[in-house]
């Protein structure tokens, strides 16, 4: 029994590592559309502190969500093994966890565009993607708040998915 649950603890961590690079990849990929046309690696090249602030946010934002996210399918897993993984409530139960993945790294993004859509509204004295192109760092710390602020939040939205469909 304790060789069976060491294999299933290195599954799901083989899992978690897999998933948390691809939802690196997919928040790196998506930071362009975010930093409104900002060459992220040329100013990271250049030394822009600013741009490295929002690209380490960003990076916290999606780990903080697939962490939840990690949880749900490690729990989807357990599940599948105490039903019979190729069982159909197994399969479900591998099926949610995964969808409540997506769904929460989709949400996670989708919101994160949208705060600091909103913040750039409100703010209408300061161009904030303008600002980190310059490399003020102020501006870059402010938004990264908003941004890790709202990774926050849509973990708990998360989680609740995770409590729904497990």
């Amino acid at each position: 029994m304790l060789w069976a649950n060491a294999i299933i603890g290195i599954i799901q961590l083989i899992v978690a590592i897999i998933l948390a690079v691809v939802a690196l990849y997919i928040g790196y990929s998506v930071l362009s559309k975010i930093t409104k046309g900002i060459d992220e690696e040329k100013e990271l090249a250049k030394g822009n502190t600013a741009v490295g602030v929002i690209i380490a946010s960003v990076f916290i934002a999606i780990a903080v969500v697939v962490q939840s996210g990690v949880s749900g399918i490690s729990l989807g897993i357990s599940k599948a093994l105490a039903v019979g993984f190729s069982s159909f409530d197994g399969l479900v139960a591998i099926g949610g966890a995964f969808l409540q993945l997506v769904l929460g790294i989709l949400l996670a993004v989708g919101a994160i565009y949208l705060a600091l859509n909103i913040l750039d509204r409100l703010t209408k004295g300061v161009s904030e993607f303008e600002e980190i192109r310059k490399g003020n760092v102020a501006v870059a710390l402010e938004m990264a708040g908003v941004i890790i602020a709202t990774a926050v939040i849509i973990q708990s939205g998360v989680m609740g998915i995770t409590a729904a469909l497990i």
